[in-house]
């Protein structure tokens, strides 16, 4: 605590040592069953933590051109770092294809036509997997669901024959395997498994137009716990890869791949800032802070909950809207915040920032951020 009160407020403090645990306990229940685990760089992009990551052996799922590059300074092997996004430009596609990347998740028949083009003046082949829109609810925030029919994302199931038959004339295309992702923060099984059920049939369909898909692409999507961070600071990996592989019915020779972002590294992160006034108001009380939704974007775009501890006053409980000094009435981190008796100068964390953070910061009200804080070995430290 002491330490915390040296840094300028607000500023992001990662628990390493949580991360890694959380690293340790998906790789163990992913490799139980042969299971391949890119990261989903889009969650957090930090340094720090992308070491970590590294050095625990996943994969890297980028979704824009500099994701690939950062994934590549970061240490990722480029055979593991696989390119997804519906809008890729023609210069994020070359500099992928000189990078020498893995896979591309191709999401359009024309975006599989400008690739091959792309690769004939490399004179490279491009691998890649179809993302298929498989028409499966995802029971999360309609702003983070991905897989329904009227989302922009991938591909018809029904479109398949015909793009199988279309690789065939695409000689800078190499056809691998399928790829799908039904939306964030899932913490129903229920909708991974309907996902395994349509995985099931689209891939039996494949087979049936003569093509055997190399990879089945799971996407990522498994939720944290962000009501009670400190009871659960890791997701179920166990019971998330059990029920994948309880329904899901692939052959031997077929790689399961998945992109996880936010279980891995959403508890290992916290929002620190100051409470710069406690204002009382007629019908409610407000603790407005430093930090604000150009530091946690989340709350103000899906409406999420973070739970907040003081960690500064151990005074009695009463209730608060915790808000920032952004120019926005959506600059709110919770309404109703059972919180102690708080004060100017109080130092507050924010709980399950670790995914969609930093990573989602922004410089409007032209914000400046500080640097983040590390929790290495039980210790606090700043480099």
């Amino acid at each position: 605590m002491d330490k915390l009160k040296a840094y300028d407020t607000p500023f992001y403090l990662y628990d390493l040592d949580l991360l890694n645990a959380s690293l340790s306990a998906c790789k163990t229940q992913a490799d139980r069953f042969g299971y391949h685990v890119h990261y989903a760089m889009k969650a957090n992009t930090n340094d720090m933590v992308l070491r970590e990551i590294v050095k625990a052996g996943f994969g890297a799922d980028c979704v824009s051109g500099n994701e690939v590059k950062k994934a590549f300074q970061s240490g990722f092997d480029p055979k593991a770092i696989v390119f997804a996004g519906v809008g890729k430009s023609d210069k994020e596609i070359t500099d992928a294809l000189e990078i020498g990347i893995g896979r591309f998740n191709v999401e359009s028949v024309q975006e599989l036509e400008v690739l091959n083009e792309l690769a004939a003046k490399y004179n490279a082949i491009a691998e890649v997997n179809i993302r298929i829109n498989p028409n499966v609810k995802s029971y999360t925030h309609a702003n983070i669901t991905t897989g329904l029919n009227e989302n922009k994302f991938g591909v018809s199931a029904e479109d398949i024959q015909e793009i199988i038959q279309l690789t065939e004339n695409l000689k800078h295309i190499k056809l691998g395997g399928l790829h799908f992702h039904i939306g964030s923060q899932i913490t129903r099984m229920e909708a991974f498994k309907n996902l395994c059920l349509r995985v099931n049939e689209i891939n039996e369909n494949c087979k049936q137009y003569g093509w055997k898909p190399d990879v089945l692409n799971l996407g990522g999507g498994l939720g944290i716990d962000y009501v009670n961070p400190k009871d659960n600071p890791h997701a179920d990996f166990q019971l998330y890869f059990e029920t994948i592989n309880g329904l899901l019915e692939a052959d031997q020779d077929q790689e399961i791949h998945f992109e996880l972002g936010r279980s891995l590294v959403g508890q290992c992160g916290q929002l620190i800032t100051k409470v710069l006034y406690e204002k009382l108001g007629k019908t409610k009380d407000f603790l407005i802070v430093d930090a604000g939704m150009t530091e946690l974007m989340r709350p103000a775009l899906y409406q999420a909950q973070h739970f907040i501890e003081n960690l500064s006053s151990e005074a009695a409980e009463q209730n608060y809207d915790v808000v920032g000094p952004i120019c926005e009435s959506t600059d709110c981190f919770g309404k109703e915040m059972p919180l102690p008796k708080s004060k100017r100068g109080d130092l507050l964390a924010i709980y399950s920032a670790g995914a969609y953070g930093e990573s989602m910061a922004n410089a409007y009200n032209l914000r400046a951020q500080n640097p983040s804080a590390y929790i290495i070995n039980g210790k606090v430290v700043r480099p």
